[in-house]
């Protein structure tokens, strides 16, 4: 593809819109492959788990476009803010895809670009992150024709606020990666929507206050609702139209077909605040698709042990069930961190799981007076760990300290499991 002509956002060109033409979705793929994406975007990569570095030299566009994210990171905010600008002046009728308050989206978009430029030259990962997405927006009402406009307003606003680096050589780099990543994420959409619906209407069953700020609730979806134990979901309240937050699922699948959430208000938190303080058993709310990569591997008999913080103790609990489900006898040691006794609401649970099955261990580590130990202390006091795979669950703090402690003990990357940072953004808000 020749470079284009450098976009001017000031004088209201359109960027392009001819560029970013997506092919038509009336015959989709099953799923897009890492080996089907043969833009420069996509460099050979060898498969990696998801908190595995990748070593290997960055492709020309991967460099261009890095270059610009460097340059756009200090004014994220402004750049982030005159894209939505730009994208509802020009295509008004996309408001409506969107939440009333822009505030969160914002931080999204430029946390969804980071991590697409992080993972550039790793194929296996982008693409899987890329048709989550390309799956998950499918509740917003996304549609394969909406992708040209969104790209036509990121190149208006990179070109304005990269203007330092911003050359044709850049923008043919973005025009192409945008291309390929639209594409992706169209392809995903379309296949997904072969099998499941956009969302599921699920119906309040029980509503159990566990203290002040966590709520247990059942869920009773519509129709029959596909997830793993370890996996989230996002959800829509009745009472915020279009804010979608998320939350893991507390329990293995069941016979019922009930679902299982922890739910903690948070301040500002629009989404949780009214699932633990508003709704009742008859509210209806919405669901999008299962994702996350934190599953068992049950191809393997390895022991477990599984972090658990604050209400990151929920998708825990499903892999516990999950593991005696398949009825392998495999050790699980489980830490159920919190900062006082009162926010253990889930212990009596857990204990029980312990005294129906002999693999499981349950420790609970409280951070406060006498002990003060904290979760990551307590992981490297009890290793080592080097035989064991891993899972992490709770705020991004203890996510972070969790994973290092967990290799402090000996377990390698590869070996320890956890949803990102980046699709944890929003968790409980």
């Amino acid at each position: 593809m020749d470079a284009p002509t450098t976009t001017s956002a000031e004088n209201g060109t359109s960027g392009g819109g001819g560029w970013f033409t997506p092919r038509t979705a009336a015959a989709p793929v099953p799923e897009t492959s890492p080996a089907s994406c043969t833009s420069s975007l996509f460099e050979p990569g060898a498969p990696a788990e998801r908190s595995a570095p990748v070593a290997q030299q960055a492709s020309p566009d991967a460099l261009l476009i890095r270059r610009t994210m460097a340059e756009v990171a200090p004014v994220a905010d402004k750049a982030t803010s005159y894209f939505y600008a730009l994208l509802f002046v020009r295509h008004p009728e996309l408001r409506a895809l969107f939440p009333p308050t822009m505030d969160t989206q914002r931080d999204r978009l430029f946390k969804a670009l980071l991590t697409a430029v992080e993972q550039f030259d790793n194929t296996p990962v982008l693409v899987d992150y890329l048709q989550n997405l390309g799956r998950g927006h499918r509740k917003y009402g996304t549609r394969p024709e909406h992708y040209p406009a969104l790209g036509e307003c990121l190149i208006g606003a990179l070109s304005r606020y990269a203007s330092a680096v911003w050359d044709g050589e850049t923008e043919a780099a973005w025009v192409r990666a945008y291309t390929t990543i639209s594409q992706v994420m169209i392809d995903a959409a379309a296949a997904d929507e072969l099998r499941a619906p956009a969302w599921w209407h699920a119906e309040v069953v029980a509503h159990e206050l566990r203290t002040p700020d966590v709520a247990v609730l059942t869920l009773r979806p519509d129709q029959p609702y596909p997830f793993l134990p370890g996996q989230y979901t996002s959800v829509e309240t009745p009472w915020w139209p279009r804010i979608w937050r998320h939350y893991s699922f507390a329990s293995a699948p069941r016979s019922d077909g009930l679902l299982t959430f922890h739910v903690k208000a948070v301040p500002a938190g629009w989404v949780s605040t009214a699932l633990v303080r508003r709704a009742r058993p008859g509210d209806v709310v919405r669901l999008g698709p299962s994702t996350g990569s934190m599953t068992v591997d049950h191809s393997t008999d390895s022991s477990l042990v599984c972090l658990g913080g604050g209400t990151g103790i929920a998708p825990i609990k499903a892999l516990v069930e999950d593991v005696a489900e398949h009825g392998v006898r495999r050790r699980v040691e489980v830490f159920y961190g919190a900062r006082s006794d009162h926010d253990l609401y889930d212990i009596d649970t857990m204990l029980r799981l312990q005294q129906s099955h002999p693999w499981l261990s349950v420790r609970a580590v409280v951070d406060q007076p006498p002990a003060r130990l904290q979760l990551p202390d307590a992981v490297r006091e009890h290793g080592p760990w080097n035989e064991y795979e891993a899972y992490v669950s709770g705020p991004p703090g203890m996510i972070r300290s969790g994973v290092d402690a967990l290799r402090d003990a000996g377990i390698p990357a590869h070996r320890i499991r956890h949803d990102s940072l980046e699709e944890l953004v929003g968790v409980g808000n």
